[in-house]
């Protein structure tokens, strides 16, 4: 009877239903813990396939500063669009990713090629970085505006479905509007923020300025400008003054905001805000907190998050302007320094080695006359003195004759030339006063009529014979000479 009552017990209708659904649903919860726990690793993954899509001039430094982010110290720069990588890691829960980084050459013609760097799906997970050389500050704000409208023709070329691009939009203009300070003590690694839910994140959003966000491209845009150690160079060889470095920034960080863009001057040379480039980075693209607040002291090392700055605090810049205006045209005040003419000619088109020594030889050649015109000057200046005025025709030839007997000085003693040189001048003062003291005028007749009979041609020996003893004997006997001034010359004198 038992066993057939435990029979019945057991086939009574809804005792087998209630252990059937007992067990379904524990089948249930458990499946829902596995699911709930596999969504919530998946969730905390970092995710892959992030774009950081890098705009700038030749030269401006973005392939530098990118492989430094990598951890490359020498890389070799391509052309047309190249690829690199920065490596994330979740410290927290050891996680790591890679984040592609796509930069476009400075030359327009390839522009083409960002089509496969960044597509319609990925557009969402991608972060625009504008970079800027401080090197050349003339240049900053014509860059700037040429590569973001480049990124807007790329993005418009997409055609993107336009409820996408509308919420793309909507979620880069909450993200700006709901910007906070991020709280300074807690520093260390980056974090990732857990997800925002409940009615505490729901606030009252501030309305936006009036030249916020006009061109909203939907996806987060980061404005980089390079090399700024060279501030201290614009100083001091282009005398750039504060007001110069506030009026730029004045006009960079407006330009900032019509984009809802960060500002970050950073310096591979000094090592400056690189990390702090990092940080923002994986902060946009894969929400890490940021802890770092908005740094507008230093002229060096300016950092303005998204959402941080409006026409209020930029109006902080412009209560040092003296001779400047804030409407004033960027490319009026900071402009191009004077390029200093240098003759570069010689350098750049090189003569031939051939015809450069053929003509150094031809130059050589011409130059053995000059010392044997140097050792013949003394002569030239002793015969070349001026003549005394007043002296007859036959003074001027015994005036002339003492040089003509005076000896030819040895080319290798230039000390004696220099001595008979003097020598002549004396002998020449001798006869200037003999011819002009008052007992001489016999003397003179005598040499005036020697001259008409016996010299028919000038500087015949006679006379130079005579003129030779005369000036022997002056030479021997000055006192004589002197003293014998009444005296009538002798027959032989003459």
């Amino acid at each position: 009877m038992a066993p057939v009552l435990e029979k019945k017990l057991l086939s009574a209708p809804g005792a087998g239903d209630t252990l059937e659904n007992n067990e379904e649903e524990e089948g249930q919860n458990l499946w829902s813990s596995i699911l709930s726990e596999v969504s919530t690793r998946s969730s905390s993954k970092l995710p892959s396939g992030k774009n950081i899509l890098v705009f700038g001039e030749d030269g401006s430094g973005k392939t530098t500063i990118m492989a430094k982010l990598q951890g490359i110290e020498h890389i070799k720069k391509g052309r047309g669009l190249e690829y690199l990588y920065l490596s994330v890691h979740d410290e927290d829960r050891d996680d790591l990713t890679r984040c592609n980084v796509w930069i476009l050459d400075g030359d327009l013609y390839h522009k083409g090629l960002l089509k496969f760097a960044v597509s319609a799906d990925s557009l969402k997970d991608t972060l625009a970085v504008l970079v800027a050389d401080m090197s050349r500050p003339w240049t900053v704000m014509e860059s700037l505006r040429k590569w973001a409208s480049v990124l807007r023709d790329h993005i418009d070329k997409l055609r993107v479905p336009p409820e996408e691009m509308r919420e793309m939009e909507q979620k880069l203009m909450k993200d700006f509007q709901e910007y906070m300070e991020p709280e300074e003590a807690v520093q260390g690694s980056p974090q990732r923020r857990g997800p925002a839910s409940g009615p505490e994140d729901e606030g009252v959003l501030l309305p936006l300025g009036e030249n916020v966000l006009t061109h909203n491209l939907g996806v987060p845009v980061l404005v980089l400008l390079t090399k700024c150690d060279a501030i201290s160079v614009l100083e001091k060889e282009h005398d750039f003054q504060e007001e110069h470095f506030d009026f730029m920034q004045s006009h960079i960080r407006r330009f900032c905001l019509q984009y809802g863009a960060a500002l970050i001057y950073t310096s591979v040379k000094e090592e400056k805000n690189l990390d702090l480039l990092y940080k923002y980075i994986v902060h946009k693209l894969y929400d890490f907190q940021l802890t770092t607040p908005a740094l507008v002291v230093e002229k060096d090392s300016v950092f303005i998050p998204s959402g941080w700055d409006n026409e209020k605090k930029i109006a902080i810049l412009h209560e040092n302007f003296t001779t400047v205006k804030v409407e004033d045209p960027f490319e009026d005040f900071i402009t191009k320094p004077p390029v200093r003419k240098l003759v570069h000619d010689k350098e750049v088109n090189a003569e031939d080695e051939q015809v450069f020594l053929m003509k150094q030889q031809s130059l050589l050649a011409k130059q053995p006359a000059t010392p044997t015109r140097a050792t013949e000057s003394p002569a030239r200046t002793a015969s070349g003195s001026p003549r005394p005025a007043g002296r007859a025709g036959p003074t001027n030839v015994a005036s002339v004759s003492p040089m003509t007997a005076v000896k030819k000085p040895d080319p290798n003693m230039k000390g004696a030339a220099a001595n008979e040189g003097v020598l002549a001048n004396f002998f020449n003062s001798l006869l200037s006063k003999k011819t002009g003291s008052p007992g001489s005028a016999g003397a003179g007749a005598g040499a005036g009529a020697a001259v008409p009979g016996s010299a028919k041609k000038a500087g015949q020996k006679p006379i130079l014979t005579d003129v030779q003893a005369e000036l022997d004997r002056m030479t021997r006997k000055p006192d004589s000479t002197a003293t014998a001034n009444n005296s009538p010359p002798k027959e032989n004198e003459a």
